[in-house]
């Protein structure tokens, strides 16, 4: 594209001193008389730029912009780096190595890795390309969405896509429920973008916010065997329990869903002894009876 190209001029020249018109044509895969094209361009849109003829000739901006040429510094362009490496992860036509050669003079080193693609990489990119189509182009999406309370197709107008708590989100007014929805993307599937056109519904606030979509209405409180303290470190950090003199581990934390909540605790079986609520206790002791009896009819 012209813009991302003009971009990439304008950070190598300001990068570098100078450098010739054949160099960049080259640099960008275009023809001389594009980029002479481009630098009209720049100067129009009030870059100085000054063009030198002959031996050790070149385009460079004028004196009067030194002050400017460091825009942005080493650690502020490898952190636009890493975060472009990170999108990278979940986008069919990578950006970094392009934008890594237009900021950079030399190769770059990955110091930090970041990987926003699931166990699902391949459908993953697929659903978000397809939204992000769709929310570019105003159209209405079908998919089928899988919940607690069971299967449902939906029929949708995209408005966000949000990677939030380890997970990738889609916000968008559900034209099933009447109402803006946010729906996990994981539990999106058989996506289908129709040619229906919409127009775009205000977003609130409140909803764009997505950490104010859950209401902590469940509050566990339970004791914790001192073999699994590595996950809750890992899971809510060194100050999420205290010890007891018994050597187990005090654990109180309110939690969003019910049934989130009980498919947690009981991932660490008989490890974790619950307190409250009292209908956690009685689910898990459910639980227990139904475990036990498929066991000792075998």
């Amino acid at each position: 594209m012209k813009l991302d190209r003009l971009l990439g001029i304008l950070i190598t020249l300001l990068r570098q001193d100078k450098i010739t018109a054949p160099v960049l044509a080259e640099k960008f895969e275009v023809s001389r008389r594009t980029i002479n094209r481009d630098i009209e361009a720049l100067c129009l849109a009030g870059i100085p730029l000054v063009t030198e003829q002959g031996r050790g000739g070149g385009i460079s901006i004028a004196p009067g912009y030194k002050l400017e040429k460091e825009l942005l510094t080493e650690e502020e362009l490898q952190a636009i780096l890493i975060g472009v490496r990170g999108v990278d992860s979940i986008l069919k036509q990578p950006k970094g190595p392009v934008l890594a050669d237009k900021l950079f003079q030399r190769e770059t080193e990955e110091q930090v890795l970041i990987d926003l693609a699931s166990f699902y990489k391949d459908s993953l990119t697929e659903k978000i390309s397809l939204l992000r189509d769709a929310i570019s182009r105003r159209l209405a999406v079908s998919f089928r969405y899988y919940s607690e309370k069971g299967e449902e197709l939906r029929q949708a107008e995209p408005c966000r896509i949000a990677y939030q708590w380890n997970a990738w989100y889609l916000i968008a007014w559900c034209r099933t429920k009447k109402e803006f929805r946010t729906f996990k993307l994981a539990r999106l599937w058989d996506l289908t973008l129709s040619e229906e056109h919409f127009v775009p519904k205000p977003l609130p606030a409140e909803k764009a916010d997505m950490n104010s979509l859950w209401e902590e209405n469940y509050r566990l409180v339970a004791v914790f065997d001192p073999s699994v303290k590595y996950r809750l470190v890992e899971e809510y950090g060194p100050d999420s329990f205290t010890l007891r003199e018994d050597g187990r581990l005090s654990f109180t934390r309110d939690f969003t869903f019910y049934g989130a909540m009980l498919s947690w605790i009981s991932s660490f079986g008989a490890q974790v002894q619950v307190l409250q609520p009292e209908s956690l206790r009685e689910d898990l002791l459910r639980q227990a009876k139904l475990l036990l009896s498929y066991y000792e009819e075998t």
